[in-house]
């Protein structure tokens, strides 16, 4: 062990301590093998040493050499230390062919809900298998196969129902809640399928009275969910108050606080990032590093504030390594978040470290990889 200046430092040395910025947030995990892009990181955030003990074993070596020329096939992730291989999120792989497999009846059920009622056994069988699945779920980079701007309502429906499920583990709720949060999320908008579809579907603006008409599918929602059994009552409040405001400025009650209930909370978190980063017939997708901005800033009086910050701190760890797309068409791959500033991680681009924490004419236009 010893410690080294950093303008010393070479690729494949291993480092004994963690690394952190002068502010205190962590910079560089101990254990971690350097590569070329992390002597910029440490030349950028203006560290001085590093106490690292030299690299001769030859399997880290050839490891070294694999994650530089991206022989081996895998993607790793350089913070984290976790290795994912490529074929996890294959458009042929597990996860969408269950993804299809719920899509398919999703449809089905959410088409036929007027006239019989919802195959809950059959969806809640379909769930449980998409959700084994989510290890290979990325929230960020996930989207679905031959997307039909048609079937928004259920893809959304999908997505949001994923990613309940997982803020409703990061938040902490018992395990008990996890399948019904999820539930909550599959069927959050299902009020949608009793609205005109010329209203639904309708690419321009609405009129004073399709937009009060849109905004009846929250009631309806409940009302088609109140005889509908396997589901608590939890599920069917989401879908009358999804769109209520912590501040009492929602929709269909003018709900605040702690009178919306908690899976309403987390589904409308969910709803929105989706809505915002599916394509949709009158909006592009857009980018969803800009959402999680937005959605931070809805986060003051509108959406619940733990929640908002346990999704964007969770869904922005570990990317350290992915690729993706600026505002200014330039591509390059993130090589560190700080926590405080997650959506604005440092991003390497031909060789020089772009910081969007400082470049805030920049933003991440889209994830690549």
């Amino acid at each position: 062990m010893a410690s080294v200046p950093v303008l010393e430092l070479k690729p494949g040395l291993k480092i004994v301590n963690h690394v952190h910025t002068p502010l205190g947030s962590l910079l560089l995990h101990k254990g971690k093998v350097l590569l070329p892009r992390d002597l910029d990181i440490l030349r950028a955030f203006m560290v001085q040493q590093v106490e690292i003990e030299e690299a001769q074993a030859k399997g880290q070596e050839e490891f070294v050499d694999a994650l530089e020329s991206g022989k081996s096939g895998r993607g790793v992730n350089a913070a984290a230390g976790i290795i994912q291989y490529e074929s996890e999120q294959s458009p042929s792989g597990p996860l969408y062919k269950e993804y299809d497999r719920m899509l398919h009846l999703t449809k089905s059920a959410f088409q036929s809900v007027l006239a019989s009622e919802l195959p809950i056994y059959e969806l809640r069988h379909q769930l449980e298998a998409l959700i084994k699945q989510l290890k290979h779920f990325n929230i960020l980079t996930f989207v679905p196969r031959n997307m039909n701007e048609y079937d928004y309502l259920f893809h959304n429906a999908i997505l949001s129902s994923l990613t309940s499920y997982q803020i409703a583990k990061w938040c902490g709720l018992p395990q008990k809640d996890w399948m019904q949060v999820a539930f909550a999320g599959l069927l959050h908008d299902i009020g949608n399928t009793k609205i005109d579809p010329g209203i639904l579907y309708k690419p321009g603006h609405l009129t004073d009275d399709e937009s009060e008409e849109m905004r009846m599918h929250t009631t309806y929602g409940y009302q088609q969910l109140r005889k509908t059994s396997a589901i608590n009552e939890g599920v069917r409040l989401t879908a009358l108050q999804h769109h209520e405001k912590m501040d009492g400025t929602g929709y269909p009650f003018r709900l605040s606080g702690d009178k919306i209930h908690t899976y309403a909370k987390i589904v409308a978190v969910a709803d929105i990032f989706h809505a915002m980063t599916l394509n949709r017939r009158y909006r592009k997708a857009q980018s969803p590093y800009l959402v999680l901005e937005q959605i931070k800033s809805e986060a003051f009086g509108k959406l619940d504030p733990g929640i908002v910050q346990m999704f964007v701190e969770k869904v922005t760890q570990f990317h350290n390594g992915m690729r993706v797309r600026l505002s200014n068409d330039s591509v390059g791959e993130i090589v560190f978040s700080d926590r405080q500033h997650p959506t604005r991680p440092m991003v390497s681009v031909q060789g020089e470290i772009v910081n969007l924490v400082q470049a805030r004419h920049l933003y991440i236009e889209e994830v690549l990889s």
